[in-house]
């Protein structure tokens, strides 16, 4: 039990030591998970009646490079019958990639759509891997941290960094 009184534990016991409670996060419970339990985890959350974490408020992608695991991906889940919060960090390697929620919370099919668009991280198995706010064919993720602040050269951003040179000397 954390210790604004979540009944985490029963949810908790099946992924032994590879689920944890992160204690650095002062607001609100928060827990550790890898992608591979993502989905059972988040599935327990919801399905459980004792927490019934039935709301997706949102997920953000978060690039900590040059650190490693350089991708972290953070779940906002509210349970409306009980009103509380509970946070999910995911720690991810470059490339990012991580199983889908949509099976679990419809509404994560946008925020995953985001995530990709904006860090290029995968959400393998996602019903609608498209882009969200840049066009088809545009090359990159703006929120990655090494994605230049002017964005690259193009005819419609003729200040914009030069590209760097592809794989192969093209």
């Amino acid at each position: 039990m954390l210790r604004n009184g979540l009944p985490l534990a029963p949810v908790l016991l099946p992924f032994g030591q590879r689920v944890s409670i992160d204690n650095s996060a002062t607001d609100m419970p928060c827990l550790l998970v890898p992608p591979a339990d993502l989905v059972d985890l988040c599935t327990q959350l919801r399905d459980d009646v004792s927490l019934r974490f039935d709301f997706l408020s949102d997920i953000c992608g978060v690039d900590l490079h040059p650190k490693t695991p350089r991708f972290m991906l953070v779940y906002h889940l509210f349970s409306l019958p009980h009103k509380w919060r509970l946070r999910i960090k995911c720690h991810l390697t470059d490339p990012p990639i991580v199983p889908t929620v949509t099976q679990v919370w419809t509404t994560a099919n946008w925020h995953e759509r985001e995530a990709y668009d904006l860090y290029g991280i995968t959400f393998d198995g996602h019903p609608d891997p498209r882009r969200i706010y840049m066009w088809e064919g545009y090359e990159g993720y703006p929120m990655r941290r090494d994605f230049p602040l002017r964005g690259y050269k193009d005819d419609y951003n003729p200040m914009g960094a030069e590209r760097p040179a592809k794989e192969g000397g093209r």
